[in-house]
């Protein structure tokens, strides 16, 4: 998915083509924060000012590089994950046979449907956890491309909740449905507040507040 060219991307996304979707821009928007996390981290590491939180930043950058590359990945997962399901309820459903077999099959696609944006969610939430310290430890050169990156995870954090949510409207199993919400729950958490505040910090500092 992320092999075409990014105008490529934008067209087919600016298409009636289903794909790529909302999950795959969360998914995007997801690991364009972490590589401003990392940007952040280069910026700061080898510099003898910061030498007191180079081995934390270090494994910030460690970590944001993991996640920004599960987040690419995940761009092409929400892809098939929303194809999948949209061939199941393409399904026929002219007999009562066909009607089972095909809400069976779609049952069966939203487990993938919704994981992939929990996946998504999990991922931006873990990249936002990253960015309190780029803001406070990182070189003030960067700081507001720190406070961008705090923006965007929570952006993608958001925006792949909504595709958890839509997908787990039409599931029937409550267990799932619990289970899902469980997890969206705990990625949600305090960080949509704690980018507001971020923000904030980050605008304080750019004012010289």
């Amino acid at each position: 998915m992320l092999d075409r060219s990014l105008q490529q991307f934008l067209d087919d996304l600016a298409s009636k083509a289903p794909t790529p979707g909302g999950g795959s821009v969360a998914a995007l928007v997801g690991a364009q924060a972490a590589g401003l996390v990392a940007m952040c981290c280069h910026l700061t590491i080898g510099k003898p000012r910061y030498a007191d939180h180079e081995a934390e930043l270090r494994g910030v950058l460690a970590e944001a590089d993991r996640r920004r590359a599960e987040l690419c990945d995940l761009v092409a997962a929400d892809v098939a994950a929303y194809e999948a399901l949209s061939a199941a309820y393409r399904l026929p459903k002219a007999s009562t046979a066909e009607a089972e077999a095909r809400e069976a099959a779609i049952q069966e696609a939203l487990v993938a449907a919704t994981d992939t944006p929990l996946r998504i969610a999990e991922a931006a939430a873990a990249v936002a956890d990253l960015t309190p310290t780029i803001v406070a430890k990182g070189s003030p050169v960067a700081v507001s491309d720190a406070g961008m990156a705090a923006l965007l995870a929570a952006a993608a954090l958001r925006s792949a909740a909504l595709n958890v949510l839509i997908n787990l409207r039409a599931t029937t199993d409550p267990a799932r449905v619990t289970a899902a919400r469980r997890r969206l729950d705990s990625a949600l958490s305090t960080r949509l507040t704690r980018a507001d505040s971020l923000y904030h910090e980050v605008v304080a500092r750019i004012d010289g507040s």
